[in-house]
C-alpha cells in the first residue's frame, strides 16, 4: 500500500481526488505519485512548483478544483520522497500510487466510507448501526413480497431484499418475474418504507432500476467489468457480490471499475467461496472481514445464507459476522420456504429470523454497535 498524509476535509477531497483519477486512467497516463497543494494557493507559487518538478524529468498532470490544485507526477518516483514535497509550504499531502486497487485502498481514502439508503446506514460512523438487510430470494408474488417486507420491518430489518431477475445454474430453473418482479418489489418498498435492493444481471435491465435504492451485482458477474462500468456511471449505491473462486485482489480490482467510473458508494459483500470441501454450498470466509476493513474504507457485508446453503446453520455464521466486524448481514427469509421457487432450504422463516434479530442485537451490543 502507497503512504498517505492528509489534513484535509476527506469528503470533499475524496471527491475531487476520484474525478482526477478518473481524468488521468482515461488519458493512459502512469501516475505514479499525487501531490495536493493547500487551498488557495496562489497560481505563481503553482507554476514554480510545476517547473521545479518538470526540471527533475516528470511530467505533470494539473487539476484545478474550486479551492484545491492536485499534481498529477507521472515519471520514476522511486527515488523521491515524500518529505521533499512536505517540505514546501504549498504542500497540503502527498500520496504515492503504488496499489493495483488505487481508490479502494485506505492509503487513498483514509476515512471509512458511509453509504446510506432511505433510513439505513451501512459502514462505520459514529452511530454505530449495524445494517440488517433480508427478504426472499426471488419475488414470487405480491402477496409473498409484501408479507415478508412487513415481517422483516417489524424483525428491525433496515433493508429489502428480492430478486426479480436471477441468475441460476440450470437454463430450466425458475429465473425470476423480470419487469413484474421489478414492479412487485417496488410495491413492497411502498407499502413497507423500506429502501430496497436487488441483483442486475445486464446493462440494458438498467432503466428498470429507477426505483431501486441499491443495485446489487451478483458473484457470478464480479467480472462483468462492462456492467461493472454502467453501474459506477448510475451513481446509485452498487453492493458487489465476491466471485465464487476469487481471490480478495481479483475482488476489489473488480471495484476498482465502479469507483473509476465516478461512483464512490460501493459495499463489498463477502458470500463464501469455493472450496475443495463441498460439505455445505460455499466456505465463508470470515478472515476476509477484517482484511477488508484495514485495507479499504468501503462498508463490509456478509452473506451467511450462501455461504452454507443450510437455514440451520445460518444463525451461526450471521452471528459469526457481527463479532468478526461486519457491517452488515444479508439473509434470506421466506414466509414458506418449502414452496419458495428459489434456495428455499437456506431461507429462514419469519419467526426464525425475528428469533436471530433479537440475538444478533446482543452480539452487536458486544461489539459496541444497534441493529
Amino acid at each position: 500500500m502507497g503512504e498517505f498524509a492528509i489534513s484535509c476535509g476527506p469528503q470533499k477531497l475524496y471527491t475531487f481526488i476520484l474525478r482526477t483519477l478518473v481524468l488521468i486512467r482515461n488519458r493512459r497516463y502512469n501516475i505514479c505519485m499525487i501531490v495536493v497543494l493547500k487551498p488557495k494557493t496562489r497560481p505563481d507559487v503553482v507554476e514554480a512548483l510545476v517547473a521545479q518538478l518538470e526540471e527533475k524529468g516528470f511530467k505533470i498532470h494539473l487539476s484545478r478544483g474550486e479551492e484545491t490544485t492536485i499534481l498529477g507526477l507521472i515519471g520514476d518516483t522511486s527515488h523521491t520522497r515524500e518529505e521533499s514535497f512536505l517540505a514546501n509550504d504549498a504542500v497540503e499531502s502527498v500520496m504515492r500510487v503504488t496499489s493495483p486497487y488505487k481508490l479502494a485502498g485506505r492509503a487513498f481514502h483514509p476515512d471509512n466510507t458511509v453509504i446510506r439508503a432511505g433510513n439505513a446506514v451501512l459502514g462505520r460512523d459514529s452511530n454505530a448501526q449495524l445494517a440488517v438487510i433480508a427478504g426472499p430470494c426471488s419475488v414470487e408474488s405480491e402477496e409473498q413480497i409484501i408479507a415478508v417486507a412487513k415481517a422483516v420491518k417489524a424483525a428491525g430489518a433496515k433493508i429489502l431484499r428480492g430478486g426479480a431477475f436471477k441468475p441460476r445454474t440450470s437454463p430450466y430453473s425458475f429465473q425470476g418475474l423480470g419487469s413484474e418482479g421489478m414492479d412487485l418489489l417496488l410495491a413492497a418498498k411502498k407499502t413497507s418504507g423500506l429502501p430496497v435492493i436487488t441483483e442486475l444481471m445486464s446493462i440494458n435491465q438498467l432503466d428498470l432500476f429507477a426505483g431501486i435504492d441499491i443495485i446489487q451485482i451478483g458473484a457470478r458477474n464480479m467480472q462483468n467489468y462492462d456492467l461493472l462500468k454502467e453501474v459506477g456511471l448510475s451513481g446509485k449505491p452498487v453492493l458487489l457480490k465476491r466471485g465464487l473462486s476469487s481471490t480478495v485482489k481479483e475482488f476489489l480490482m473488480s471495484v476498482e471499475y465502479i469507483l473509476a467510473a465516478g461512483n464512490p458508494h460501493v459495499i463489498l459483500c463477502e458470500r463464501g467461496i469455493r472450496t475443495f470441501d463441498p460439505y455445505t454450498r460455499n466456505t465463508l470466509d470470515l478472515s476476509v472481514i477484517p482484511w477488508l476493513q484495514k485495507e479499504t474504507h468501503l462498508p463490509v457485508v456478509v452473506d451467511p445464507s450462501h455461504a452454507c446453503g443450510m437455514s440451520w446453520m445460518v444463525p451461526t455464521l450471521a452471528k459469526a459476522a457481527v463479532a468478526a466486524g461486519a457491517d452488515g448481514i444479508m439473509v434470506e427469509v421466506h414466509n414458506n420456504p418449502a414452496t419458495a421457487l428459489c434456495d428455499g432450504e437456506q431461507s429462514l422463516t419469519p419467526a426464525a429470523f425475528a428469533e436471530l434479530m433479537c440475538k444478533l442485537a446482543e452480539y452487536a451490543k458486544l461489539e459496541g454497535r444497534t441493529l
